[in-house]
C-alpha cells in the first residue's frame, strides 16, 4: 500500500532523492538501489586490549598519519620520475640540435671521399759556401723526423703540457673542454683551451687560424675523423713536424736549430721543455726574445712531465737546475736577409718543387757575421747622433759572388731587404761612371777642368761647401767629389753616355738621361751599385751579382750549377788603371779618408743625396768589393750623415777584419798620376785642357760659365813638367788645411755668384 513501508521489500526511487545540490536530476543508483542490494557491512574491528588513553590516542594518530606518508613517498618517487624523464628528453632535443649542427657544418666541408692528407711541404736547406746551414725555409723550415729519430724527451713534453690524456682521448677531450670552461668562466675571458693535440693537427692540415664557431665544430670533425684514420703516434708524429714554433721555425726540427744549433735528434730535457713551452706563445716564450719568460715556461713543463710519470724526481731536478743556453741565429738574424732573396730567386732557377732541396750559396758566414757587427756597432754609436735608423752592407768578391750581405739593423724588426729591395739615389758614389765615360772621350787624370758656378740648361749644380776651388784635375774633382766638375763632364760627353757606361757596368734600373745624372738623381739598388764597381777591382770584366752556386737534392740530384764567368770585359784596362788612380785618392786624401785600411791599397767612392737623406761608400780592393747605405726608412733627411762618415767607417771595419791575415794584393793597373809619359803632348796637359775649357762654348749653350778667366800668369808652360813630377803641387793640390767636409751634395741655385781671381778660386778663397 501507499505509504507502506515494507521491511525488505522493494524500494522505488524517489524523484526528490535522485535531485543534486545544483537542482539537476542524477541517474546514478545508490548501493541500496542495486539488484544485489546493498554490499554487507564489514564487521567492526576488534578493540585491542586497552593500554590506557595515551596508548590508544598514540595507534590512532599514527592510523591517521599513515596514509600521509604513503603519499608523501609517492611524491618524491612521482619527482624523481619526471626528473629523469625530462633529463632523457633535453638530452635527446639536445643530442638532436647538436646532431643538427654538426651535420650543417659537415654540409660546408668538402665530401668525405675527398679527406686526404696534405703532402707534407718542401723544405728548403740553405747553406753557406763551407756547407754550415744559414736556415731553413719552406712552410715546414726543418727536415721530417720520426718519433724514433727525435730525442724521446720531445714528445713527452708536448704531452705533458698540451695534452695529457692524449693516448686516451678520440680526439676531443671531454674532461679537458670543462676544465677549460670552468677556468674561462671563473677569469671571465678566455685563459685555457680545449683542443687537443688532434684538434690543433687538424686546425694546421685542414682550417684557417681563424676564431669562429665553424672552424671548432669543423676542428672536432675533423680531429674525430683523424683519430679514427692514424694512429696515436702518427699524429703526434705529424704534429710536432708541422706546428709552428716561432721565428720562422716550423716543425721540431727547425726550432731545434733556430733556437739551439742542433737537431732535434738531440736535444736535452730542459732544451725539449723549452720549445714544448713556445707552443702556447712563440714570441712571449722565446729564448731569443726574453730568456726568464722562457725559462719559466720550460720549468712548468719539466714538473708536468714529472707530474705525468715521463721524468724521476732526480731526472727534473737536474733538468730544473739546467741552463738554457739558446743559439742567435746567424750574425744577429741577417742570415734571414740571405734566405729571403735565395726564396725570392729560386723559382726561376728550379721552378716547382716536389721534394726537399739543398741550396749552396757563397755566402761566407765569417765575413757575414763581421759585416752584421760593423752595421750594428756603427749605428749603436753614431746612428742617434746623425739621426740614422737604419743601414745596409753587401760584399762581394771579383766573380760577383755575393759573400756578406746584411739587409738591415735586425731582421725581426723589419725583414725589408735594403740591399736588394730599396733603390734610391746614390748621390756622388754614382761619379765613377761620369769620369770613366770622360776617360773613354778622350780625358785623363790630369786633365783640368775649372771648378766654378755653371749653369747648364737652367740648372746650376752646386758644391757641398759652396766654395769653389778655380782649376783643378779630374783626379782632384774626384777625389773632393766637385759637383761642378762631375756636371761640367756629364754637359761635355752627353748625359746619354754616362747612362750607357753606368748599364754596361751592372746598373739594372732605369736611369734619367738628364743633366743631373752627374750627381747621382736616378735610384739604384745598393745591389747593383757594388756590383758594378767590381769591374774596376778585377781588371775591367763585367759581372753579375749572384748568391746561387748549386742546388740539390737532398739524395745528391744536381738541379741547377753556376757556370759562366759574368759579362765579359767592359772596361779597358788602361782605363781601369786611371780609374785606380783617382779612386784610390778619394781614400788617400779626399771624402773617402775614413774608409782607409793600413797597409792595403783600396779605392771607392762617397756618395750623398740631396738633404742628406742617404749616405753611402763603395770601395773594393783586389779581394773584396763592399757598398754600405745608411738613412733613414721613411726618407726623412738625417742630420748632416754623408759618404764621408758612417758608411766610410762601416765599411773599414768590416774590410779590416775581413781581410786580416790575407796577402795583400795590390789594384789591377798602374797609373802613376802625373807621369809626362801619361800626358798627351797638346790636348791632354793640364795647360792645354784648361785653355780649351776656357774657350770653347757648347754649340746649344748648355754649359755658360759663371765668369771668364784670363790665362792664369801662376801656370807657365815650363811648369808642366814640375807639376808632373810633384803631385803635391799647386793645381793637383787645392785643397785647405784641415779636415776636406763632404762635397757630395748638389743642388739649387746659386744666384747670380761674385766674380773671384784665381788664387780665390785655387784656394777656395
Amino acid at each position: 500500500m501507499a505509504g507502506r513501508k515494507r521491511k525488505g521489500g522493494r524500494v522505488e526511487p524517489s524523484r526528490d532523492s535522485a535531485r543534486r545540490q545544483d537542482g539537476t536530476l542524477s541517474v546514478r543508483m545508490k548501493p541500496e538501489d542495486r539488484s544485489g542490494g546493498p554490499p554487507p557491512k564489514a564487521p567492526p574491528p576488534k578493540k585491542a586490549k586497552s593500554a590506557g588513553r595515551g596508548g590508544s590516542a598514540r595507534r590512532a594518530s599514527a592510523r591517521k598519519t599513515k596514509p600521509k606518508q604513503r603519499g608523501g613517498a609517492t611524491g618524491l618517487g612521482r619527482l624523481i620520475r619526471r626528473t629523469l624523464y625530462w633529463s632523457v628528453v633535453a638530452g635527446i632535443i639536445l643530442f638532436a640540435g647538436l646532431a643538427g649542427v654538426v651535420g650543417y657544418y659537415w654540409s660546408k666541408l668538402p665530401p668525405t671521399a675527398e679527406w686526404s692528407l696534405p703532402a707534407r711541404p718542401v723544405n728548403v736547406r740553405i747553406v753557406a759556401s763551407n756547407g754550415d746551414l744559414i736556415t731553413n725555409r719552406g712552410d715546414t723550415a726543418g727536415a721530417t723526423l720520426t718519433l724514433d729519430e727525435m730525442s724521446p724527451y720531445l714528445p713527452e713534453a708536448v704531452v705533458a703540457i698540451e695534452d695529457r690524456r692524449f693516448y686516451w682521448h678520440f680526439g676531443i677531450d671531454p674532461i679537458g673542454l670543462v676544465r677549460a670552461a670552468i677556468a674561462n668562466f671563473r677569469s671571465s675571458g678566455v685563459v685555457q683551451g680545449g683542443s687537443t693535440i688532434t684538434q690543433q693537427l687538424a686546425k694546421n692540415l685542414f682550417l684557417k687560424p681563424e676564431r669562429t664557431f665553424e672552424r671548432k665544430i669543423q676542428e672536432a670533425i675533423l680531429a674525430v675523423w683523424l683519430e679514427a684514420n692514424l694512429s696515436k703516434k702518427q699524429i703526434l708524429e705529424l704534429y710536432l713536424n708541422r706546428v709552428y714554433l716561432g721565428a720562422g721555425a716550423y716543425g721540431v726540427d727547425a726550432a731545434a736549430h733556430r733556437y739551439f744549433g742542433k737537431s732535434a735528434r738531440n736535444l736535452t730535457i730542459a732544451e725539449a721543455a723549452t720549445i714544448a713551452g713556445l707552443l702556447k706563445a712563440p714570441g712571449h716564450y722565446s729564448p731569443l726574445v726574453d730568456p726568464d719568460a722562457a725559462e719559466g715556461r720550460a720549468q712548468v713543463v719539466i714538473k708536468a712531465m714529472r707530474e705525468a710519470g715521463y721524468l724521476s724526481d732526480r731526472d727534473a731536478s737536474l733538468a730544473l737546475s739546467a741552463p738554457i743556453q739558446p743559439v742567435h741565429d746567424v750574425a744577429g738574424g741577417s742570415g734571414r736577409y740571405v734566405a729571403d732573396w735565395v726564396m725570392n730567386i729560386l723559382p726561376s732557377y728550379v721552378g716547382s718543387l716536389d721534394k726537399d732541396i739543398i741550396v749552396d750559396t757563397t755566402i761566407d758566414l765569417r765575413m757575414q757575421a763581421i759585416a752584421a757587427r760593423a752595421v750594428s756597432d756603427t749605428l749603436a754609436e753614431d746612428g742617434q747622433k746623425f739621426g740614422v735608423g737604419q743601414g745596409a752592407f753587401v760584399a762581394m768578391d771579383q766573380t760577383g759572388a755575393v759573400k756578406a750581405l746584411i739587409g738591415g739593423r735586425d731582421y725581426a724588426a723589419s725583414p725589408f731587404n735594403r740591399v736588394v729591395d730599396a733603390h734610391r739615389q746614390p748621390g756622388s758614389a754614382f761619379k765613377p761612371f761620369v769620369y770613366l765615360t770622360a776617360l773613354e772621350h778622350g780625358l785623363a787624370p790630369e786633365t783640368v777642368r775649372i771648378d766654378q758656378p755653371v749653369t747648364i740648361k737652367g740648372w746650376r749644380p752646386e758644391n757641398y761647401t759652396h766654395k769653389y776651388l778655380g782649376p783643378v784635375t779630374l783626379q782632384t774633382g774626384l777625389a773632393l767629389s766637385l759637383n761642378t766638375i762631375s756636371a761640367q763632364l756629364t754637359a761635355e760627353v752627353g748625359p746619354s753616355a754616362v747612362a750607357a757606361t753606368a748599364r754596361r757596368l751592372g746598373i739594372t734600373s732605369p736611369l734619367t738621361a738628364t743633366p743631373s745624372i752627374a750627381l747621382g738623381t736616378s735610384e739604384v739598388s745598393l745591389l747593383e751599385l757594388t756590383g758594378a764597381y767590381v769591374p774596376f777591382s778585377n781588371g775591367g770584366m763585367g759581372i753579375i751579382p749572384h748568391v746561387i752556386e748549386r742546388i740539390r737534392t737532398a739524395d745528391g740530384k744536381v738541379l741547377y750549377q753556376r757556370s759562366g764567368d759574368g759579362t765579359g770585359l767592359v772596361v779597358d784596362p788602361t782605363y781601369v788603371a786611371m780609374m785606380n788612380s783617382m779612386m784610390a785618392d778619394t781614400l788617400a786624401r779626399g771624402t773617402g779618408r775614413k774608409a782607409a785600411i793600413a797597409n792595403w791599397p783600396a779605392a771607392g767612392k762617397t756618395g750623398t743625396s740631396q738633404d742628406f737623406r742617404d749616405a753611402w761608400f763603395v770601395g773594393y780592393t783586389a779581394i773584396l768589393t763592399a757598398g754600405a747605405w745608411f738613412g733613414n726608412d721613411n726618407s726623412t733627411p738625417t742630420k748632416k750623415a754623408s759618404g764621408s762618415n758612417l758608411p766610410s767607417i762601416a765599411w773599414q771595419r768590416f774590410m779590416s777584419a775581413a781581410l786580416a791575415g790575407t796577402p795583400v794584393a795590390d789594384l789591377p793597373g798602374h797609373y802613376r798620376f802625373g807621369d809626362p809619359a801619361n800626358l798627351a803632348s797638346g790636348d791632354y796637359g793640364p795647360i792645354g785642357q784648361l785653355a780649351a775649357q776656357r774657350s770653347v762654348t757648347l754649340e746649344d749653350g748648355s754649359v755658360v760659365p759663371a765668369s771668364s778667366l784670363s790665362r792664369p800668369d801662376p801656370v807657365r808652360t815650363d811648369s808642366i813638367g814640375a807639376l808632373a813630377a810633384d803631385p803635391d803641387m799647386a793645381i793637383d793640390q787645392p785643397a785647405p788645411d784641415g779636415p776636406v767636409p763632404p762635397a757630395d751634395v748638389g743642388g739649387g741655385d746659386a744666384g747670380s755668384p761674385k766674380k773671384k781671381g784665381f788664387f780665390r778660386r785655387l784656394f777656395g778663397g
